[in-house]
């Protein structure tokens, strides 16, 4: 029971932290050029543009009927947290909406990366907490169960697109919706990054002809352990081993010039990896 409090306690404090940088963003730089990066915000920002009325009043109008129809998809639990979290990310938005009169600049490119970089700080934050404040991906849920057939993503990609080409109709300028693509654009980057975080490791597969060279000089010099992956060539039909090995990205360089000084013909494939867990990395927990 007390591990379910501070649970929620983080996921009630990430679900803050999300909502005020997402609301600075939007009040700061996006809604005073009326750029919309997508999203139920994006949305808002360009109705508050064509009707005039304030856009925490346009989120809780469209946001709390989005989450009741999505009851049944939701579940109660999830339906009450997402329900909670459009009332206050609308709150939030209201109390921060004088930033908008602030005039932080005038550079649309500027206003755009500015702002869809505190928005996506905000979503990725929310997401590492499993927090929510409904939007876009609602309608796209209820869309994909009349039209099973048709995935969510693809209803949120097109909701995006017609929010983005919205902000030009509103603001009658063709600019404007250029500049809501980039802002969704560094939005999704920039909430990825934050989701799956900057401490990340690289993960390489080497194949070679001097495998317990590498092996040793890995382990001796490195002190990381490795797994050993039978293989055949696909061309030649030659047995050969593959050694898989995670080392941090601190080590990256000094590993290829590891293994070039055991094989120089090594062959190397190198990839990210976003999290590693067990010995050696993070403690594997329940």
């Amino acid at each position: 029971m007390k591990k379910e409090r501070v649970t929620g306690l983080i996921e009630f404090l990430g679900l803050i932290i999300g909502c005020i940088s997402m609301a600075v963003g939007i009040n700061t730089f996006l809604k005073p050029h009326t750029i919309a990066p997508g999203g139920l915000s994006g949305l808002s920002v360009v109705l508050n543009k064509a009707t005039g009325i304030s856009v925490s009043a346009i989120m809780l109008l469209i946001g709390i009927p989005l989450v009741i129809f999505a009851f049944k998809i939701l579940g109660s639990k999830n339906s009450v947290k997402t329900l909670v979290g459009t009332v206050l990310f609308s709150l939030i938005v209201n109390v921060t909406s004088p930033l908008a009169d602030l005039g932080a600049t005038n550079d649309l490119l500027l206003s755009s990366i500015s702002g869809a970089i505190l928005l996506g700080i905000g979503i990725g934050i929310m997401f590492r907490v499993d927090a929510s404040t409904g939007g876009t991906d609602l309608i796209a849920l209820i869309l994909s169960k009349k039209f099973p057939g048709i995935k969510p993503t693809k209803f949120m990609i097109c909701l995006d697109a017609f929010v983005v080409i919205s902000s030009g109709i509103a603001s009658q300028n063709i600019e404007i919706a250029l500049y809501s693509a980039i802002a969704l654009y560094v939005v999704v980057k920039v909430a990825d990054a934050i989701m799956e975080g900057f401490d990340y490791s690289k993960a390489f597969f080497i194949i070679s002809n001097h495998s317990d060279d590498i092996k040793s000089v890995i382990t001796r010099e490195l002190d990381r352990g490795l797994t050993v992956l039978d293989g055949r060539g696909g061309y030649t039909n030659e047995e050969k081993q593959v050694l898989l090995v995670v080392v941090s990205k601190n080590q990256e360089v000094y590993l290829k010039k590891l293994v070039k000084t055991a094989d120089p013909s090594a062959f190397i494939i190198v990839s990210n990896v976003h999290e590693v867990l067990g010995e050696g990395f993070k403690k594997l927990e329940n």
